[in-house]
């Protein structure tokens, strides 16, 4: 059972779920940490909900880090996982993640089936969740709540943490949900000067490296 399969199998339950409801948006390989980290499939309406895989074919390696990284910006997360994973990772991620068991069926398709239920998230980092913003996306909000006066030519990262000091956490999650759904251009894959900003957590300890700068993608 290959990533590709489950993934199929992930976004074809999420669009008959959400097939007749046109204030959801579905995005595959959502990127946060300024596009560093990128998360398998994002489901984006009045939550910003982040769905990561891990196949037959896949390690847990990298989940522990994973976690800690989706856990700061997703209202709720869950991990779709192969059978054989399925007891080693739920011990990996928090209790407030849903998880869902991938199988393969007798026609040889993959079937999903909820483990347990997602929760909503507890501890949303105001910072992470304003750095899911482009620069322009950024100016705007502030503009719209009348604080853009001196930050209008800021560095990205500047005006991320204005709008997360400045905004309530909630108002701040609803700007940045509905900007992700009306965004047009997703193929970007980092923020305009956010390219130097250090993400702080590195996903493969053999790679102390790898992640160093937002402008670098992680593998899974």
């Amino acid at each position: 059972m290959r990533d590709f399969d489950v993934r199929q199998a992930l976004r074809r339950d999420l669009d008959e779920q959400h097939h007749d409801d046109a204030r959801t948006r579905i995005v595959e390989e959502m990127g946060i940490w300024a596009g560093s980290v990128r998360v398998d499939i994002a489901v984006i309406n009045g939550e910003l909900s982040g769905y990561e895989i891990k196949s037959a074919r896949d390690t847990l390696v990298r989940l522990p880090a994973q976690q800690a990284l989706y856990s700061q910006v997703f209202d709720r997360v869950t991990l779709v996982v192969a059978d054989h994973h399925s007891k080693k990772a739920s011990v990996l991620i928090p209790e407030w993640w849903g998880v869902m068991i991938a199988s393969m069926a007798d026609d040889l398709s993959v079937c999903l089936q909820e483990d347990r239920p997602s929760y909503g998230n507890p501890a949303v980092d105001a910072l992470q969740v304003a750095r899911l913003l482009w620069r322009p996306e950024a100016v705007a909000i502030l503009e719209r709540h009348g604080l853009v006066k001196g930050f209008r030519s800021a560095a990205a990262e500047k005006l991320c943490r204005r709008l997360a000091s400045e905004l309530p956490i909630d108002l701040l999650r609803l700007e940045v949900r509905e900007t992700l759904k009306a965004r047009t251009n997703w193929s970007r894959k980092s923020v305009d000067d956010k390219r130097e900003m250090a993400v702080g957590v590195d996903l493969d300890p053999l790679r102390p490296s790898a992640c160093a700068h937002a402008g670098v993608g992680c593998d899974r």
